[in-house]
C-alpha cells in the first residue's frame, strides 16, 4: 500500500513538477503528516525530492529526475500496447504519438517484459469499424481532433437533409461508435452531437474556449445514446411468449434496455412458462418483422392491427406447407 502511494507521488511530481503538501495529499487522500513522512522515506532512497519554501513554493524533483517503470506486471505491461488502438488513434492523427509513446515505454521497461508489444499483436486484434461500412476515416476527422485537443471554436459546415448548416462550435469531444465518429460539442447553451461524416467543412479559428469542468463525456454519451434510442420507440406492443421464444427475444431487440425492463415488469410465468410482456417498439411495422421471427414460440395480445397482420402471415405460411 505505502509503496504504491510513494510510487504514485513520484509520478505526480513529475507530471506537474511542483505541488505542495496539501495539493498532494488531496491527490493521494492521505494527511499531509503522512505526506512528509513520504518525502522523507523517498529522499532516504535517492530519489531527489527538494522543497521549495515561500507562498509559490512546494516538493519538486530535482534535475528533471524521472523514474522508470520498475514494478510493472507482465499483464500491466501487455495491457498497455493493448490500449494503444493504433486505428481510431491512426485517423485522429495520433498514430505518431502513439508510435513515439509506444517506444519510449518500451525503452523504459525492464529486459524481461520487452516482448510485450510483440505478444500483444501476436494474440489481439482490435477491427473498431463495422462491417459493410467504408474503411476510410472521414475527411475533416484529423481537424475536428486538433481542435478537440487545443480548446478551440470551430466554424462547422453540416450536411443536415438536403440542405447545409453552419454553426460556431466548442467541441468537447469525439466518440467513436459501431465504426462512426461523432463529435459533442457546445452551440451556445445546448450541447449537440453531429455525425463526422456528414461534415462538409471546418475552419478552426484562433479562439479558445473554456470547458465545463463538471462535463463529463462518457456520462454524456451513455445517457443521450439511450434517450435516442427511447425516442425511437414510440409504440407499445403486448405479447405472450414462451420460453424458448423469451431467450430468443434477447437477440431480436435492438436496445439491451428494452429486454431488461420488459422482464422486470413482465406477467408470469403460467403454468405452462408462458409470460406477458409489454414492449417498446418504433412501429407496427417493424414490431411484424420482430415477431414473425419469434415464430411459434410467442402470440400477440395488442394491437389488434399487429395481431392481424401476423394471423395473415400465418395463414400464408400454412397455405404455403400444404402443398405438395
Amino acid at each position: 500500500m505505502r509503496a504504491a502511494r510513494l510510487i504514485s507521488l513520484v509520478l505526480l511530481l513529475q507530471a506537474r513538477e511542483t505541488m505542495t503538501a496539501a495539493e498532494l495529499a488531496r491527490e493521494l487522500e492521505v494527511s499531509e503528516r503522512t505526506v512528509y513522512r513520504d518525502v522523507l522515506a523517498l529522499s532516504a532512497a535517492g530519489v531527489p525530492v527538494y522543497a521549495d519554501r515561500g507562498r509559490a513554493g512546494g516538493y519538486r524533483l530535482l534535475g528533471g529526475y524521472r523514474t522508470r517503470l520498475t514494478g510493472l506486471t507482465r499483464d500491466e505491461a501487455e495491457a498497455l500496447f493493448l490500449a494503444g488502438l493504433p486505428g481510431p488513434a491512426g485517423e485522429m492523427g495520433l498514430a505518431d504519438a502513439v508510435a513515439a509513446a509506444e517506444l519510449k515505454v518500451l525503452a523504459a521497461l525492464p529486459p524481461p517484459l520487452r516482448d510485450a508489444p510483440a505478444r500483444t499483436g501476436q494474440r489481439f486484434h482490435l477491427d473498431v469499424p463495422g462491417w459493410f461500412r467504408e474503411a476510410a476515416p472521414p475527411p475533416w476527422l484529423t481537424d475536428l481532433a486538433r481542435a478537440v485537443w487545443r480548446d478551440r471554436v470551430v466554424e462547422l459546415r453540416y450536411r443536415r437533409g438536403e440542405h447545409e448548416v453552419t454553426r460556431a462550435v466548442q467541441p468537447y469531444g469525439l466518440v467513436l461508435k459501431g465504426g462512426l465518429w461523432y463529435l459533442v460539442g457546445r452551440v451556445g447553451d445546448s450541447t449537440r452531437t453531429y455525425r463526422v461524416d456528414r461534415v462538409t467543412g471546418v475552419e478552426v479559428g484562433g479562439e479558445t474556449f473554456d470547458r465545463d469542468g463538471d462535463f463529463d463525456l462518457g456520462r454524456h454519451w451513455r445517457e443521450r445514446a439511450e434517450a435516442f434510442l427511447r425516442q425511437m420507440l414510440p409504440g407499445r406492443i403486448t405479447l405472450r411468449v414462451g420460453p424458448a421464444g423469451l431467450r430468443l427475444l434477447r437477440h431480436i431487440l435492438d436496445a439491451p434496455f428494452v429486454y431488461d425492463e420488459a422482464v422486470a415488469a413482465a406477467e408470469g410465468p403460467d403454468e405452462r412458462g408462458w409470460t406477458v410482456l409489454r414492449l417498446p417498439v418504433e412501429s407496427v411495422e417493424v414490431a411484424y418483422h420482430q415477431v414473425l421471427r419469434l415464430g411459434p414460440e410467442a402470440v400477440v395480445l395488442d394491437p389488434p392491427e399487429l395481431r392481424d397482420l401476423v394471423a395473415d402471415a400465418t395463414r400464408r405460411w400454412a397455405e404455403l406447407y400444404a402443398r405438395p
